[in-house]
C-alpha cells in the first residue's frame, strides 16, 4: 500500500517538476553559463571570457547607477507600503463604518497588473492633462508642476510612487491578518494596567506583528528587485538612465544591445541579491515561529 502511494506521488509530481525544470531551472543554469561568455544571442560561435563580464560590471557607470536606483527602490519598498499598509490596517481593524468597502478599495490595485498600473500613472503624470498637475494648478500650486516622467530628477521617484501605490493593498491585507491573530486579552490587560492606545500600539500590538512585518518587508524587497514591467511601461529606464534598475538594465543589455553574456552577468547579480533576501526571510521566520504557537 505504501509503495503504491509513493508511486502515485511520483507520477503526480513528475509533470509539474518537469515543467518547472524546463521553464525555470534550465533557463537559470543557462544564465549562469552565458554570463561567462560573450554570446550576442545569435552567433553560435561565441567565446568563453571567464569573469570578464563580472569585472566589467564593477566599473560600469550604468550598472553602478542601476545598483543605486535599485537600492533607493528597495528602501522605499520597505518604508512606504509597510507604513501606509500598517496605518490603514490599524484604522480598518477598529470596525469603522464601511470597513469592508474600504478594504476592497485599497486592495483593488494589487489585482491589476503592473502594466495597467503603469498606464494609469502615465495619465496621472501627464504634463498637461494629468490629474496631478491639474490638481496642483487648481490649488494654485502651479510652481510645483513638472513633466514628472521626463525629468531625470523625478522620473525614478514617480515610478516608485506608482509601484508603492499598488503594493500598499498587499501590505494592508497581511497586517490585517496579523492583527486578527493577536489575542484581545493582551490588549485589554494593557488597558487595565493604564496603557493608552499609543502605548498599547508600541508595546503590545507592533511587537506581536513581527511575523507579519517580516513577511511584508521580505515580499516588498523581492517584488522591488524583480520590478520590470512598470519601469518599462512608464520610462523604459530613462530619461538618461535616471530610472534604470537592475532588472531594466538586464533587459536592455540582453535584448536591446544583444549583449547576452553581459546581461546574464547582471541577472546573476540580481539573482544572488534575491537569494540573500530570501535566506534572511527564512531565518527570521524560524526565529519567530514561537509566536505562532
Amino acid at each position: 500500500m505504501v509503495k503504491q502511494r509513493n508511486m502515485w506521488a511520483i507520477i503526480f509530481l513528475f509533470f509539474p517538476l518537469a515543467i518547472y525544470t524546463v521553464f525555470v531551472i534550465m533557463p537559470l543554469l543557462s544564465s549562469f553559463y552565458y554570463s561567462f561568455t560573450d554570446w550576442n544571442g545569435f552567433n553560435p560561435n561565441f567565446s568563453w571570457v571567464g569573469f570578464d563580464n563580472y569585472l566589467k560590471i564593477t566599473t560600469d557607470p550604468t550598472f553602478l547607477n542601476a545598483i543605486k536606483n535599485t537600492s533607493i527602490w528597495m528602501a522605499a519598498a520597505i518604508i512606504v507600503p509597510s507604513g501606509f499598509g500598517l496605518m490603514i490596517a490599524l484604522i480598518l481593524q477598529r470596525k469603522i463604518w464601511g470597513a469592508n468597502f474600504f478594504k476592497s478599495l485599497f486592495y483593488l490595485p494589487i489585482c491589476l497588473s503592473l502594466a495597467v498600473i503603469g498606464q494609469v500613472w502615465i495619465w496621472i503624470y501627464h504634463p498637461d492633462l494629468g490629474l496631478l498637475n491639474l490638481t496642483l494648478n487648481f490649488l494654485h500650486l502651479s510652481f510645483l508642476t513638472d513633466a514628472w516622467l521626463s525629468d531625470p530628477n523625478t522620473a525614478l521617484f514617480a515610478v516608485i510612487v506608482a509601484w508603492c501605490w499598488q503594493q500598499i493593498g498587499l501590505a494592508m491585507v497581511i497586517f490585517l491578518s496579523g492583527l486578527t491573530s493577536i489575542p484581545q486579552e493582551l490588549i485589554e490587560a494593557a488597558e487595565i494596567d493604564g496603557a493608552n492606545y499609543w502605548q498599547s500600539l508600541w508595546r503590545v500590538i507592533i511587537p506581536l506583528l513581527s511575523p507579519a512585518t517580516v513577511v511584508v518587508i521580505a515580499l516588498a524587497i523581492i517584488n522591488s528587485l524583480k520590478s520590470f514591467d512598470v519601469v518599462y511601461i512608464m520610462t523604459k529606464g530613462g530619461p538618461f538612465h535616471s530610472s534604470d534598475t537592475l532588472a531594466m538594465m538586464m533587459y536592455n543589455e540582453s535584448f536591446q544591445k544583444y549583449y547576452i553574456g553581459y546581461g546574464s552577468a547582471v541577472s546573476v547579480v540580481l539573482f544572488l541579491i534575491a537569494m540573500i533576501v530570501i535566506a534572511f526571510y527564512f531565518r527570521q521566520v524560524r526565529e519567530l515561529e514561537h509566536l505562532y504557537d
